[in-house]
């Protein structure tokens, strides 16, 4: 008895969701010829390492110059490649932004741009190096489409689509280690996986706030408030019908998401909800500058935990 009451309260085991990303690009390229990797001096970051020893002809390190890099990569994919474009988000999505636009979305090249490391993943390298600006940024851009998985199973199931998807995308490859949320299966980038069911209030998180939303969730069930938890893993386009249903069932959304609170997960989904079912709303991100610091503790700064997810919940619940 006491062996098992032990091994219930284990932690469940986290994991870095750039392995998945690797392991499975190494997978698509043993069978894909087209398939290419093009990098900024990040092979060690990006996990390209093994990438780059099985197929040093199709590793392009341009070094640190984003710029050159996503005009590198929409070339390629004019000449029949499927660029897969590997840096640090703040990097990739501020430095890049023009050609992200211009050279790769404009024209609708097949350049999958994986945005490494996002949030605040580089937490002790402080505001240079977070990037909370990525999904406001991305969003704005036509017929971009914006990805992100919230755990191993995900990305994995989000880098096979989107190499066979033959569109632009940016996808978020998570860094700062989470949970298993999903299971292993095809991805849809149209539909919003509801993983709890809940009347009272609808839980929207992206990303490393998932796990984070499921915690919430138990906290307020114990409490007898059933909070319904939604997975956006594509932010854009957005599932327009699972949102509204949700506000038209539940009458109250709280949003998370490791981005600014300006122009990402919880503005997207006030600008739809406000034009179709306006229901009460908290917006849970980041709002300034973030300081210096580890990952875990600005998450907690800003309140980007189940605590207070479950008490914005609570809020609008009372």
């Amino acid at each position: 008895m006491t062996t098992a009451v032990a091994s219930a309260v284990q932690p469940a085991p986290v994991f870095d969701c750039r392995q998945a990303f690797a392991e499975t690009l190494m997978e698509l390229a043993a069978k894909d010829p087209r398939i290419v990797a093009v990098c900024n001096d990040s092979v060690g970051s990006s996990n390209l390492g093994a990438f780059a020893k099985a197929h040093p002809d199709r590793l392009i390190n341009v070094g640190i110059a984003e710029q050159c890099m996503v005009g590198t990569a929409a070339g390629l994919a004019n000449g029949g490649f499927i660029p897969f474009v590997c840096a640090a988000s703040p990097f990739l999505t501020g430095r890049a932004l023009e050609q992200i636009k211009a050279d790769v979305a404009y024209n609708d090249y097949p350049v999958v741009l994986c945005g490494m490391s996002p949030g605040m993943a580089y937490g002790e390298l402080g505001p240079t190096h977070h990037s909370i600006e990525d999904f406001a940024w991305t969003r704005a851009i036509a017929d971009l489409t914006v990805l992100v998985p919230a755990d191993p199973a995900q990305t994995r199931a989000a880098v096979r689509w989107a190499a066979a998807a033959r569109r632009p995308i940016f996808m978020r490859v998570g860094r700062f280690k989470v949970p298993a949320v999903t299971e292993d299966g095809p991805f849809d980038p149209d539909r919003i996986a509801e993983l709890a069911a809940g009347s009272d209030v609808t839980i929207v998180a992206a990303g490393t706030m998932v796990s984070r939303a499921l915690e919430a969730h138990s906290l307020l069930a114990g409490e007898g408030i059933a909070a319904r938890v939604l997975n956006v893993s594509t932010l854009k386009p957005l599932d327009a019908e699972t949102l509204v249903q949700a506000a038209r069932q539940t009458g109250r959304i709280v949003t998370a998401e490791e981005a600014s609170v300006h122009g990402g997960l919880g503005g997207a989904v006030a600008e739809l909800l406000s034009q179709t079912h306006p229901v009460p709303m908290r917006i849970l991100g980041v709002p300034e500058f973030a300081p210096t610091g580890d990952t875990a503790f600005l998450l907690d700064h800003f309140g980007l935990n189940a605590k207070s997810i479950a008490a914005a919940a609570r809020e609008l619940v009372a």
